[in-house]
């Protein structure tokens, strides 16, 4: 069994609750109520700023020039592709840029985003990887599940973003985290191992609650 392969046993109970929730499901059936994935667009957007922080920190612990240069890549499909989609989508909604770059975090989308950051500052290249790896690949296991189903033929939408994270691109560079992940948990020792499983589970859970955050369209209680 290889590395990855046993985190995603260890989270396997998350990651089929995550498949399987009404946010994720109404994007494949087309069902999912606008508001609420405009929610999500807005919330999602900020994620991605973080994250693409993240990313650059990823880079800067790259082990050789090979691993920081795929860093690289990943942090500029981020910042383009991704954010490029998120702000069409936006203005399809009617949402300017300047509303979008003023949006505040929610409570789940501050949390979990400092939990990546901190992971970041903090932890060596295996741990940050372990921290990516449920975003990273878990967009990419959704979508193909979802595009197995067929897309949904009156949500152009929801098509759109089913097409992005079954992309050929992207998937490639799932594929590399994943055995980019693989190779640094055979290296690491006990103690790095549980740290990085215990990430990855941390970040499993915060991508189960992004869901339901979008889905009742968190707020501060005050």
């Amino acid at each position: 069994m290889t590395f990855t392969e046993g985190l995603r046993q260890a989270g396997a109970a998350i990651w089929a609750r995550t498949r399987e929730h009404p946010f994720v499901c109404g994007i494949g059936d087309g069902t999912l109520p606008e508001e609420r994935f405009r929610f999500y667009i807005r919330q999602d957007y900020l994620f991605l700023i973080e994250y693409a922080r993240v990313l650059a920190l990823a880079a800067a612990r790259g082990t050789d020039l090979a691993v920081m240069g795929r860093f690289a890549e990943l942090l500029h499909a981020t910042l383009t592709t991704e954010m490029a989609l998120h702000r069409s989508y936006c203005a399809e909604f009617g949402i300017t840029a300047e509303a979008l770059e003023a949006t505040t975090p929610a409570p789940t989308t501050y949390a979990y985003t400092h939990h990546l950051l901190a992971v970041a500052w903090g932890g060596d290249l295996g741990e940050i990887v372990a921290s990516l790896f449920p975003c990273q690949w878990g967009y990419w296991e959704i979508a193909r599940a979802l595009a197995a189903g067929g897309e949904p033929a009156r949500a152009p939408l929801y098509a759109r973003w089913i097409r992005t994270y079954t992309s050929p691109e992207y998937g490639e560079l799932a594929a590399w985290l994943r055995e980019l992940l693989d190779r640094l948990g055979a290296a690491a020792s006990p103690g790095a191992r549980e740290r990085m499983r215990d990430h990855f589970l941390t970040s499993s859970r915060f991508e189960l609650a992004f869901w339901e955050m979008s889905w009742r369209m968190e707020d501060w209680p005050v």
